[in-house]
């Protein structure tokens, strides 16, 4: 990559990202995901009230992310270049379906609401792979970091609004509501995927299936598990904090309002990451942050108090942005640009497993046990799933790549029009 610039090299700034193509983009982001911000917390109230309310509330937030699983496994590696606006305005629509036949269907069986549930998750999965992709094949390399950071920034800002419209919408209208507007949002997504701007700069050779693909995507798997890691203690940390708040005689209603608060923290610490180098590579930045998730869930379980829960999910929020932003960069490092969407849709599948796994946990732990008990055992699960990652990268360690130069190298300069201009002038200019 040469290097043209003639001073101490920096970051680029957010605001050369401020471009009419990326603020469509966001704008089409920021809808598709409110839906899935909204559902885990929106299974919780839809049925609190029914007798075990608290457990099968977890056990359909589990069947919702299992569905995601599911879907982004199947899906997220067959999206194809010349047809990806169809294909996911297609999984947007079906979510939409099965959110608000969810929320029709309160009442119904648990297995038919736990279906529903799934059908939510899987329809719409490939979504954020298929927009990341979007998204990244679009702006330089050095870009790269920052845009992750800007895209973190948006994702945990969209979950600082959904609980909280949880909360307003169950507590002050009805318990199905929320379901209802995440089927609205799901549908106006589907349509503003018309409006991207951008297509998908990436060669036939991406949609490769078969074992073919399961070898592309195989080099990043210790940031698939620490992705699997910090959503266990992402999940009961949201489901189990119900729970947890009563255990402490705190009124419910600060349940959204403290979800909000965490997802708040996540978007400052998104754009802290953002705005310089840190020492490392992601893969082992990801891996100190998600320890340090962890350590703020043991604290919120054995504080027992309001202040302790309140500023041990405040610094886990901080802590959850980078941890997204070095998995995502990890992967990048890790994968060939033709398996780039295979590889997110992986992680996000393996993300998916790891958030079922802390919701049945509490699903099945908080009706036999305390709040503390049940997160003291996710995070020792989650702490498994983060040695075994650790070893795993210390074993195949490779140079950084020249994204995560020394902070003496020199980059150039990005032209504001690269970033809405064609992505081979780009590749002129940045890539080797």
């Amino acid at each position: 990559m040469g290097h043209t610039a003639s001073g101490p090299a920096h970051p680029a700034g957010y605001r050369e990202l401020v471009t009419r193509p990326l603020l469509i983009w966001a704008a089409v982001m920021t809808t598709a995901r409110l839906p899935v911000a909204i559902m885990p917390l929106a299974c919780v109230f839809l049925v609190r009230e029914e007798p075990g309310g608290y457990a099968l509330g977890a056990f359909l937030a589990a069947a919702f992310t299992l569905g995601e699983v599911v879907g982004g496994a199947i899906l997220g590696p067959r999206l194809r270049p010349k047809r990806v606006v169809g294909q996911l305005a297609c999984g947007l629509g079906g979510g939409a379906v099965a959110f608000a036949a969810l929320g029709m269907l309160r009442g119904a069986h648990p297995v038919l609401l736990a279906a529903l549930a799934a059908l939510a998750g899987a329809a719409p999965a490939a979504s954020p792979a298929g927009l990341r992709t979007l998204l990244t094949t679009q702006v330089p390399a050095q870009l790269r970091p920052r845009v992750l950071s800007a895209e973190t920034m948006l994702a945990y800002t969209t979950s600082a609004v959904g609980p909280a419209l949880v909360s307003w919408l169950a507590l002050d209208f009805a318990s199905c509501a929320p379901l209802w507007v995440a089927a609205l949002l799901a549908f106006t997504a589907a349509k503003a995927l018309r409006a991207l701007p951008m297509r998908w700069e990436t060669e036939e050779a991406a949609a490769r299936t078969g074992p073919s693909l399961l070898r592309c995507v195989l080099p990043a798997w210790p940031a698939y598990l620490a992705g699997a890691a910090a959503l266990i203690l992402f999940a009961l940390s949201e489901l189990a904090l119900p729970a947890l708040i009563e255990e402490c005689g705190a009124p419910i209603g600060w349940v959204g309002l403290m979800l909000t608060m965490q997802s708040g923290f996540a978007v400052l610490g998104a754009m802290v990451y953002g705005l310089r180098r840190w020492p490392g590579d992601p893969q082992r930045q990801g891996l100190v942050l998600v320890l340090g998730i962890a350590g703020c869930v043991v604290s919120a379980a054995l504080g027992h108090c309001l202040a302790a829960i309140v500023a041990a999910l405040s610094v886990a929020g901080l802590l959850y942005a980078g941890a997204q932003v070095t998995r995502h960069m990890a992967v990048r490092e890790r994968l060939e640009p033709a398996a780039l969407a295979a590889g997110y849709s992986v992680m996000g599948a393996i993300a998916a497993i790891g958030y079922a796994l802390g919701a049945t946990l509490a699903g099945a732990m908080l009706s036999s046990t305390t709040p503390t008990f049940t997160l003291l055992t996710g995070v020792s699960v989650a702490c498994v799933l983060i040695f075994i990652g650790a070893l795993g990268d210390r074993r195949r360690r490779d140079p950084p790549t020249q994204e995560f130069a020394a902070p003496d190298q020199e980059e150039p300069r990005v032209p504001r029009q690269a970033l809405g201009g064609s992505p081979d002038t780009a590749r002129t200019h940045h890539d080797p």
